[in-house]
């Protein structure tokens, strides 16, 4: 005969469960259970690797800001120095105008005048440099594109094509970078010149 109270508390029976069945949640082996060393070790891990990365971040801002702080210094005043070139060229001009036998045969007052715009050039070029803008003459050099800008050729045979034999602008430099070319006049017709040195590019400074 059967129990009715065994038939009445079958599990199998849905209707007849007295509780819901709860599956447990599937745990990799490999990831570590909650609050165990494994799993606190991962996460001192996990915060020392964000760490490195926000120094690391931290420290490529400080350099960038220091380089951007040292090209404002630098290159800060290059719209302003660019005007002053014309005052620097207007005091050249005036000085080529007087051609030396002129100077040579001069009263004693024309030639305090040219010694004073000699003066005032050389005063204006020495404020120049010390805000680090250098004049430069390329003249027998090898023509470079990157400093100097090429108004004519010139037939000379008698040195290496391609080589600035007439300067008829000088050019200013502001740091490492051009602030404006040398206009020049570039020989033609005589031996190729040699390739340049690899440190022999930058210009060569003017007095």
């Amino acid at each position: 005969m059967t129990d009715p109270d065994l038939q009445k508390k079958d599990p199998a029976d849905p209707a007849q469960a007295s509780e819901p069945v709860v599956s447990k949640p599937y745990i990799m082996p490999d990831d570590p259970e909650p609050g165990s060393v494994e799993m606190l070790a991962k996460e001192v891990a996990d915060a020392r690797d964000k760490m490195l990365r926000t120094l690391a971040d931290m420290e490529n801002l400080r350099q960038r800001t220091r380089r951007e702080v040292a090209d404002a210094k630098t290159y800060g005043i290059t719209g302003f120095a660019r005007d002053v070139l014309e005052i620097a060229d207007n005091l050249q001009r005036a000085l080529d105008a007087v051609p030396s036998e002129a100077r040579a045969a001069a009263d004693p007052g024309l030639k305090a005048l040219i010694e004073g715009v000699e003066l005032t050039e050389r005063s204006l070029l020495n404020a120049l440099e010390k805000n680090g803008v250098k004049k430069f003459d390329p003249s027998g050099e090898k023509f470079d594109p990157n400093f100097q800008q090429a108004m004519y050729e010139v037939p000379d045979p008698s040195v290496p094509s391609g080589t600035v034999v007439q300067v008829v602008q000088a050019g200013y430099m502001i740091g490492e970078r051009v602030l404006r070319p040398a206009l020049v006049g570039v020989s033609k017709g005589g031996a190729k010149a040699a390739p340049a040195a690899a440190n022999g590019n930058e210009p060569n400074n003017a007095a």
